[in-house]
């Protein structure tokens, strides 16, 4: 599969739109720190129809709202099983796994990196990531990848990103 026939693209978020570091607050929540130019790369391809999804162990309103504010309607945090998730997605979205570009740095995404047509990560990914991946950004998480891929994704389909949205 090639980039141009990618037909949506999902995240993880933790080590992909993060870097693997957090704070966690007194009361226990996790803060992250996400890329601001990977947001806005988000939201130049999601204006231009590229469908994009999130499929995320975590379970934080702060990257719900995030997400959401950039334009991703699918957004499966606090995911128990990524491939179960995706098959949801593919359903709901008439795709076959094989559409699928898939972006995950850790073992949480393995399974599901194994399912679709391209798998793709960070530098900085673990390396059973890496190994079973067709691109690996040369970005590390948090620091732009995500960007680089939408990047990739966009110029093979004859688009670049929107420099007014």
């Amino acid at each position: 599969m090639n980039l141009e026939s990618v037909k949506a693209l999902i995240f993880d978020v933790d080590g992909v739109f993060t870097n693997s570091d957090m704070l966690i607050a007194e009361n226990g929540d996790h803060l992250r720190i996400m890329n601001a130019r990977d947001g806005y790369a988000v939201r130049s391809a999601v204006a231009q129809g590229l469908h994009i999804a999130i499929i995320t162990g975590g379970n934080s309103k702060g990257v719900r709202i995030r997400m959401q504010n950039l334009g991703i309607k699918d957004i499966y945090d606090n995911s128990q099983d990524k491939p179960k998730d995706l098959m949801d997605f593919c359903e709901t979205h008439n795709y076959v796994s094989t559409d699928i570009l898939y972006m995950g740095d850790d073992f949480p995404d393995f399974e599901v990196m194994q399912l679709v047509g391209y798998p793709s990560c960070p530098s900085d990914a673990e390396p059973d990531i890496i190994n079973i991946s067709k691109y690996i950004s040369p970005f590390r998480g948090g620091q732009g990848c995500v960007r680089d891929i939408i990047q990739k994704t966009l110029l093979a389909k004859g688009m670049t990103l929107q420099y007014k949205l």
